[in-house]
C-alpha cells in the first residue's frame, strides 16, 4: 500500500490541474467574451451623444434666464449628479433601479422576471428596463423610433445599455439620464423639469417633488402636470407608496408629502435678459466644459428682474419706436450684473430685438468728466479755475449750451455739475482732440468718427461714437483709482483693467459730480444717511440720444433711452428721462454699508483768490477767497486773458440795482440804455441769462423790454471780467 501522504499530494497536484484548467477555460471565455464585445461595439458603436442644439443660457446662481431648443424643440439644461438633491436621488433609484450602482446595464434578475412573466402571459408584460437601458432609448435615435414592447427591440436595447456601461462610469451615465429624462411637453431632464415645472432648482426639492419627478417619465405626456394635475398627483401618490414599501420613507414623510397639490404654470420659454442670452450664445461662453449646453451669464436674477421692470414701467409714458436700455456692472469684480438691451424684447415697433448696450451712438456731454480731468492732469486747472461761458468762437465753430443760454464767468466745478459746452470745448483746445480721444482709447474708451474725419472739438459735445457698454466701463474709473474696466457677462470674461485717469484727478471729478466739489464738503466725510452717487447726463444732437452714467462705491450703471434708428426725439434729454430711472435703478440696489473714502495724497486744498485762481498766501488781502481741490499741489493761475487782476473792474452804469423802471406815457416798452466802464475790446449784454447783443467797449446799449417783472442784466467781456445788475419793469399795458 502506497504511502499516504504521496496519495495526498497526489491528489492535490490533480486538484490543481483541474483548478487550472477550469481557470484557463474561464480566461479564455473571458477573453472571448470581452473581445466579442468591443468587435461588436467598434462595427456597431453607441450613436455620438450630443446636445442636438439644446442651450440653456442661465443666471449666476443657475437661474435660467432663456431657453434655446434643440434641433428637435426640446428644452434641456444638463446637471451633474453632485447638483442634484440627494432626496431625488434616493427616490430616482429606489423606484426605478435599485441595483443600478452594481448591475452592468441590464439586471438578470428583473430579466428573468420579466421572462417569466413573458412565458406566463405570451407577451411583453415588463421588460425589466434598468436606468441605464433607459439612457439606451434616449441617447439612440433607432429604439427611440422602434415599437417599445418588440422583443426586437428589448435585445437592441440591452446591447445599447451594456456598450454605455463600457463607455461610461455609473455617474455619467445617470447624468445623461438627469439631462435627458423626458418630463413632459418639449421639457426633458431633472432640472429643466423642475424648473419649469416646480420653478425651483432640483437641488432643493421637496419629498413631494421628488416624487413627482421620477413619476413624469413614466407617461410624460399623460403626466403633464400643467394639463394633468389630477393624473400627475395620482403617480406621484404611486411612488411615495412604493418608498414607504421598500421602507425608504416613514409613513409620517409620506402622509406630508400627500399634503402637497400638483399645481403648474402653463409651460412657456423664459425670456429674462433674452439679448444677453443671445450674445453669450453667439459667442459660445461655456463656464463648464463637461455641460457644453449650459452657459453660464455674470448676471444677478434679482438685480435682471428689478431692471427690467422699471423700464417696462415707463414704456407707456414712451413715444412710440422708443427704446430703452440699461447696464448695471460690479466696481470690484466688473461683473455685469442686469443687461437690459431694449425696453421690451417682446414689442418689435420698438425695434426690441437690436441690443443698445453694445450700438454705437453719440454720447453727448458724457465725456466731459474726462475732460476736466485730464486738465487737472495737465496743470491747466483746479476745481475753482475760471472759466467763460460766453459765445466763443473756436476757427468758425461757435458751440452754444442747451438751453440756449449763457452763465458768464463760472468755475470748474460749477461747469462741469451743469455740462456747459463753452467751457469744455474750450478746454478740449487747450488739451487737443487727438491727444484727447488717444488717451480715451489707451483707457478702453474707443471714440468711432465719420470716415474720413479726425478727432475735432466737437468730440466734447458728442462727435464721436461710443457705446453704453464702454461708457460704464469707463466710469468705473471715477470709483477705483482711475482704472477702467471692460464689463464682464460670462465668469470665463478675463479681468481687463486700463489706466484712463489717474488717483487724484479720478478722485477730484468724483468729488465734483457726486458733492459739488466743494472742499468744506467733502464727500469722503462721515456716511451720510442717502445714496451718494456721482453721475453725469449726456443728450446727443438733434435729442437722438439721451445718457445717464452713474457711480457708487459698489456699482457703476449706465441707461441709454432714444430710438434704435436714430430718429430725433425733441424734448427727451439725459436730465429728464435718462437720469430719474438711473437714480431708481441706484436705489433699488443694495450698497452696503457706507464707507468713509480716503483722499489720495495727490489730492490737497488750497485757498485761492477769485477770479484770478492763485493761491492766496499770508498777508495777501483777497476780497472773493474760495477753497479749491489742487491736483499735486498745482495751483494754476486763470488762462491768459481771464480776469486780468491788475486791470480796473469792468461795472456797469445806466441803471441801479433794485431799480423799478415804467415806461415813457403812450409807449409799451420800456428802453433801457446803459454802457460799461473799465472793459476792453468786445463786450456781451447777457438778458436772464441769455446774450441779446454785443458792442465794442465804450459803446452804449439799448435793451427794450415789453413785459412787466423782474430782470437780471449782465455785461461780460473777454476777459472774464463781468457786472449784474437786477430791476424791475411795471406797468406795462398788456
Amino acid at each position: 500500500m502506497s504511502n499516504p501522504d504521496d496519495r495526498t499530494r497526489l491528489s492535490l497536484r490533480s486538484g490543481r490541474r483541474a483548478w487550472l484548467k477550469r481557470a484557463a477555460v474561464g480566461v479564455a471565455i473571458a477573453v472571448a467574451v470581452t473581445s466579442a464585445l468591443y468587435t461588436a461595439d467598434a462595427l456597431d458603436p453607441l450613436p455620438a451623444i450630443d446636445t442636438d442644439g439644446a442651450v440653456v443660457v442661465v443666471a449666476a446662481d443657475g437661474t435660467p434666464l432663456r431657453n434655446y431648443p434643440s434641433r428637435d424643440g426640446v428644452w434641456r439644461y444638463p446637471v451633474g449628479v453632485d447638483s442634484v438633491s440627494p432626496l431625488y436621488l434616493q427616490t430616482l433609484l429606489t423606484y426605478e433601479d435599485r441595483a443600478y450602482y452594481w448591475h452592468p446595464g441590464i439586471n438578470p434578475l428583473s430579466l428573468l422576471r420579466a421572462a417569466g412573466q413573458w412565458v406566463g402571459a405570451g407577451r411583453i408584460v415588463s421588460g425589466g428596463s434598468t436606468l441605464t437601458m433607459q439612457v439606451a432609448r434616449l441617447v439612440d435615435p433607432d429604439l427611440g423610433a422602434r415599437p417599445s414592447r418588440a422583443l426586437s427591440t428589448k435585445l437592441r436595447q440591452m446591447w445599447r445599455a451594456v456598450q454605455l456601461e463600457l463607455h461610461f462610469s455609473k455617474d455619467e451615465i445617470l447624468g445623461l439620464y438627469l439631462a435627458r429624462a423626458p418630463m413632459g411637453g418639449i421639457v426633458e431632464g431633472a432640472e429643466m423639469g423642475s424648473r419649469m415645472w416646480l420653478g425651483k432648482s432640483i437641488a432643493h426639492v421637496s419629498p413631494a417633488e421628488a416624487a413627482l419627478l421620477t413619476a413624469l417619465p413614466q407617461a410624460p405626456s399623460r403626466l403633464r402636470p400643467d394639463r394633468h394635475p389630477e393624473l400627475a398627483q395620482a403617480a406621484r401618490d404611486k411612488v411615495i407608496a412604493r418608498m414607504v414599501e421598500l421602507g425608504q420613507w416613514t409613513d409620517a414623510q409620506a402622509v406630508d408629502a400627500r399634503i402637497e397639490n400638483v399645481v403648474s404654470p402653463p409651460l412657456r420659454g423664459r425670456f429674462v435678459a433674452p439679448l444677453a442670452a443671445q450674445r453669450l450664445r453667439m459667442m459660445g461662453k461655456r463656464a463648464d466644459p463637461t455641460r457644453p449646453d449650459v452657459v453660464v451669464s455674470t448676471l444677478d436674477m434679482d438685480a435682471q428682474l428689478t431692471v427690467e421692470r422699471m423700464l417696462l414701467d415707463r414704456i407707456d409714458a414712451l413715444p412710440p419706436h422708443v427704446s430703452m436700455a440699461a447696464l448695471v456692472m460690479d466696481n470690484d469684480t466688473l461683473e455685469i450684473k442686469a443687461y437690459a438691451g431694449s425696453a421690451d424684447f417682446g414689442d418689435d415697433s420698438r425695434a426690441a430685438h437690436v441690443d443698445m448696450v453694445r450700438a454705437v451712438r453719440s454720447p453727448g456731454s458724457t465725456l466731459k468728466p474726462f475732460l476736466y480731468a485730464m486738465a487737472l492732469e495737465d496743470g491747466l486747472i483746479h476745481s475753482e479755475s475760471l472759466l467763460l461761458d460766453v459765445p466763443m468762437s473756436f476757427e468758425g465753430y461757435a458751440p452754444g449750451n442747451f438751453q440756449a443760454s449763457f452763465s458768464g464767468p463760472i468755475s470748474v466745478a460749477e461747469a462741469l455739475q451743469r455740462s456747459l459746452n463753452v467751457p469744455a470745448v474750450d478746454l478740449l483746445d487747450r488739451v487737443g482732440p487727438a491727444r484727447f480721444a488717444g488717451r480715451l482709447m489707451a483707457g478702453g474708451l474707443p471714440l468711432r468718427m465719420p470716415a474720413g474725419a479726425q478727432p475735432n472739438l466737437s468730440l466734447i459735445l458728442g462727435g464721436g461714437g461710443t457705446t453704453l457698454e464702454e461708457l460704464v466701463g469707463a466710469y468705473r474709473g471715477l470709483a477705483r483709482d482711475g482704472l477702467a474696466g471692460t464689463p464682464r457677462l460670462s465668469p470665463h470674461d478675463p479681468m481687463r483693467e486700463s489706466r484712463i485717469l489717474s488717483p487724484g484727478a479720478a478722485w477730484i471729478v468724483r468729488d465734483i459730480l457726486e458733492g459739488g466739489g466743494n472742499p468744506d464738503r467733502p464727500f469722503y466725510a462721515a456716511a451720510s444717511s442717502g445714496r451718494r452717487i456721482a453721475w453725469k447726463t449726456g443728450t446727443s444732437f438733434g435729442f437722438r440720444d439721451a445718457w445717464a452714467i452713474g457711480v457708487t462705491d459698489k456699482w457703476t450703471l449706465g441707461v441709454w433711452v432714444g430710438r434704435p434708428d436714430g430718429t430725433p426725439n425733441p424734448g427727451f434729454f439725459g436730465a429728464n428721462v435718462a437720469a430719474p430711472l438711473l437714480q431708481d435703478i441706484v436705489a433699488a440696489l443694495p450698497e452696503g454699508s457706507l464707507q468713509a473714502r480716503g483722499r489720495p495724497e495727490s489730492v490737497s486744498v488750497a485757498t485761492v483768490c477769485w477770479p484770478g485762481g492763485q493761491r492766496v498766501v499770508a498777508g495777501q488781502v483777497c476780497a472773493s477767497p474760495r477753497a479749491a481741490w489742487a491736483l499735486n499741489s498745482t495751483v494754476p493761475p486763470a488762462f491768459a486773458g481771464y480776469a486780468e487782476a491788475n486791470e480796473a473792474p469792468l461795472r456797469l452804469v445806466g441803471i441801479s440795482e433794485g431799480s423799478r423802471l415804467r415806461p415813457v406815457p403812450g409807449l409799451a416798452q420800456v428802453d433801457v440804455s446803459v454802457q460799461a466802464e473799465g472793459g476792453r475790446d468786445t463786450l456781451w449784454w447777457i438778458l436772464d441769462g441769455k446774450v441779446v447783443g454785443q458792442t465794442q467797449a465804450g459803446q452804449s446799449y439799448t435793451v427794450s423790454l415789453r413785459q412787466n417783472g423782474r430782470y437780471a442784466l449782465t455785461v461780460m467781456d473777454r476777459q472774464g471780467r463781468y457786472d449784474r445788475v437786477s430791476f424791475e419793469i411795471a406797468g406795462v399795458a398788456p
